[in-house]
């Protein structure tokens, strides 16, 4: 039975997605800013702060997952009935408990890793974040296109928070830029960038396969308001948006000659981005949406993935 309840406990808080944080907030730290910056290669006080900010990522996350799945428990049960955990496995005033315990230990590793005085911004940032979580599950997400630029901004924080840290608060304005700040501020950009988009689109092709539980209880998600076929344009354009920018991105590497970063490029990113294009305007089904929505996961890792070609060059 302890077994099964671990298991479950696992699923409440999307374990895949916990990982998937872990993985993007090491690759930044050690292939990016550490190549912009060797000289802070193995400092403890970096590396205990770094480690810190990844534990309050991960738990912060992982309770707004429990408790997003908390408010989503009726919804849940006509989407995927198959895979509700609340009620089923963990019982509801254990999943607040464990939304809390993670949250406030989140909190508690933000405050650890970064001092007061220099970094309360990013204390404040990361409160704010645990509190949006809590009115997105709430309140926000059904709610027309509020929800999905809500989480995507969130999906982008988890690399922003890294850069944010390696700066205090007066440093931001006042710091004498050189060459190395602007490159790890672009670096910061594109992967920013990338998961912000990456995250939209994912989030609306959610709305569209849970479309029949949320028209049930009342929501007001994009395929609902606008329709499918709307839904599919804006999904669209964002994938317009996404393949220009990295096919604009590769000619500019070209340069420098990293034939192996274009073709990790063509084939694991924009392939599959054309993929899902392609499968878009196709989909029907819940089941259909469901398979691009896993196709869109696998870009999210395979754009992680490509932070480690700027450590190899």
């Amino acid at each position: 039975m302890n077994q099964f309840k671990l298991i479950a406990f696992l699923r409440l808080v999307r374990w895949q997605n916990l990982v998937f944080i872990l993985i993007t907030q090491v690759m930044f730290e050690y292939c990016i800013y550490f190549r912009v910056y060797p000289g802070f290669w193995g400092l403890d006080n970096e590396s205990r702060q770094f480690w810190l900010i990844v534990a309050a990522s991960v738990l912060i996350a992982a309770g707004g997952y429990i408790i997003n799945d908390y408010f989503d428990l009726n919804i849940d049960q006509v989407n995927k009935p198959k895979k509700v955990v609340v009620n089923n496995f963990i019982n509801r005033r254990w999943v607040i408990l464990w939304h809390l315990i993670l949250s406030i230990a989140g909190l508690a590793a933000t405050i650890a890793a970064l001092p007061f005085r220099s970094y309360f911004h990013l204390i404040f940032a990361n409160l704010l974040c645990i509190i949006i979580l809590v009115f997105y599950s709430t309140t926000l997400k059904k709610k027309l296109l509020i929800g999905n630029l809500l989480i995507s901004v969130l999906t982008a924080w988890v690399i922003g928070i890294i850069f944010f840290s390696k700066y205090h608060f007066g440093e931001i304005f006042t710091k004498e830029k050189e060459l190395s700040d602007a490159r790890y501020f672009r670096f910061t950009i594109i992967y920013c960038g990338f998961a912000f988009i990456v995250s939209l689109i994912r989030e609306v092709i959610k709305d569209m396969e849970d479309v029949e539980g949320d028209i049930k209880y009342g929501c007001r998600t994009m395929p609902i308001v606008w329709g499918i076929n709307a839904s599919k344009v804006f999904v669209a354009v964002w994938l317009i948006v996404l393949i220009s920018t990295i096919t604009i991105l590769q000619f500019y590497v070209l340069q420098f000659g990293w034939w192996l970063s274009v073709l990790y490029s063509l084939l694991a990113i924009l392939f599959p981005l054309i993929i899902i294009f392609r499968k878009l305007f196709k989909a029907q089904t819940a089941l259909d949406f469901n398979e691009i929505s896993k196709l869109i996961k696998i870009v999210m890792l395979t754009g992680i993935v490509s932070m480690i070609f700027f450590r190899l060059y």
